[in-house]
């Protein structure tokens, strides 16, 4: 009779036949990947356990997943992606960097989310630059994860991870840039599973229940269980799970460079605006959901409702031949048709030249209501515009905005 590995494992969590449970998954999935046992980067029973969990001891399931995983690493020539040296301009803008140890020894790393610019990286370096630098980081975190396990004589398997949100704005929120990061959040949860100890997010802004809202999908639920979101006492619970002395001065702790840089900037990356003489590209393919028309001396307004403030009003757009006028404005009378100067103007209205450059911005609603997004060639008497646009309403994650601004949250609450 066939044995019901992940139900089996359920019934233990909590009782003494975990363990007899644990170890026949183990042989079972060692025995199916003698093939490649070789190959794998460790093939202990800590490391096979990490996939039969992932996939919730569905052996086949596990299986397929460290397969692929397999097949990936040699695609990213794991082997000597040490060595592999990133384009100049990741080394200089990438933000973020490993600095310290946890008290129970795992690495900690920091992510450093406002200075980032995501435009200018993603119009400087290939997709896959980005995604192979985010591979590097992985494999170096395993790596010290191994070596902090010689040094210390016990297991550490995980990493804890600190993503400081000040300065998250509008800007972070340009669809390419959500979409990249969402490879990389995807490529982290598919190659390198129960690898993410603890997520704290600190100094979050308002617009990070948005934010989170739009890559939580990418986060498998058990890493989503992972993710807290600090509050004002956030540096006292740093300190909670990192000795001061492995914290940087800039984070609340008293570590520095050896030439007393709190920062510790020789292991953190702070990013920052990547100068256009890095760039080998003026813009990005854009896919547009929709596309019309704007007669000579008219305009085309598209209607959003917005339900509650918070929600941000995200759009792209790009024109064949020649400019055209964009603004956005609040109705003040529902049910009908209104003329701009009838109207609330919340994005200031201007001509852009979206046929050499498409267009897009971002509006955060702070107030409910008909929001209309107007393409205006009202001043045209001669010509007619083709307008390919994509509008998209962003919605804050309900549990981000509940753990906005309480001491410690955890984004699920899930048993």
């Amino acid at each position: 009779m066939e044995l019901n590995l992940s139900r089996c494992w359920r019934v233990g969590e909590s009782g003494a036949a975990e363990p007899v449970c644990r170890r026949l998954a183990v042989l079972r999935f060692r025995e199916n990947l003698q093939d490649v046992l070789p190959s794998l980067p460790a093939q202990d029973d800590y490391f096979l356990l990490k996939w039969l969990r992932a996939r919730s001891f569905d052996v086949p399931k596990s299986e397929a997943m460290l397969r692929k995983h397999l097949e990936f690493r040699k695609y990213m020539d794991a082997d000597n992606i040490a060595s592999w040296e990133a384009p100049e301009v990741i080394r200089r803008y990438m933000s973020g960097g490993m600095c310290g140890y946890d008290r129970e020894g795992s690495p900690v790393w920091y992510d450093v989310i406002g200075p980032l610019d995501a435009r200018g990286l993603l119009l400087s370096v290939s997709k896959q630059d980005l995604l192979k630098n985010k591979f590097r980081d992985c494999e170096l975190l395993r790596r010290e994860c191994e070596e902090q396990s010689r040094k210390l004589g016990r297991k550490i398997e995980m990493v804890l991870m600190v993503f400081d949100c000040e300065g998250l704005g509008l800007k972070h929120l340009w669809k390419p840039a959500v979409d990249t990061y969402g490879e990389l959040l995807a490529m982290f949860e598919e190659n390198y599973p129960e690898s993410l100890k603890r997520l704290f997010i600190v100094k979050a802004p308002k617009i990070f229940p948005v934010a989170y809202n739009l890559v939580k999908h990418f986060l498998s639920e058990d890493t989503r269980r992972k993710v807290v979101v600090l509050g004002s006492n956030w540096k006292e619970v740093l300190q909670k799970y990192i000795d001061p002395e492995q914290i940087p001065v800039q984070y609340g702790g008293t570590l520095t460079d050896p030439d007393g840089d709190p920062k510790c900037s020789s292991k953190i990356n702070y990013g920052g605006d990547v100068p256009q003489h890095y760039y080998v590209r003026d813009q990005l393919a854009q896919q547009y959901e929709h596309s019309v028309v704007v007669n000579r001396g008219s305009s085309h307004q598209v209607e959003y409702e917005i339900l509650f403030p918070g929600c941000v009003l995200r759009w792209q757009f790009r024109t064949e031949g020649a400019d055209v006028g964009f603004g956005v404005y609040l109705k003040t009378k529902a049910g009908e048709r209104q003329r701009a100067g009838a109207m609330t103007e919340v994005y200031p209205n201007q001509r852009y030249n979206s046929h050499l450059v498409p267009e897009d911005g971002s509006l955060t609603c702070s107030t409910p209501g008909i929001y209309v997004l107007r393409f205006d060639n009202t001043y045209s008497y001669l010509h007619a515009k083709r307008v390919s646009y994509s509008v998209e309403v962003l919605l804050p994650d309900a549990e981000a905005a509940a753990a906005h601004g309480h001491s410690e949250e955890s984004l699920d609450h899930s048993p």
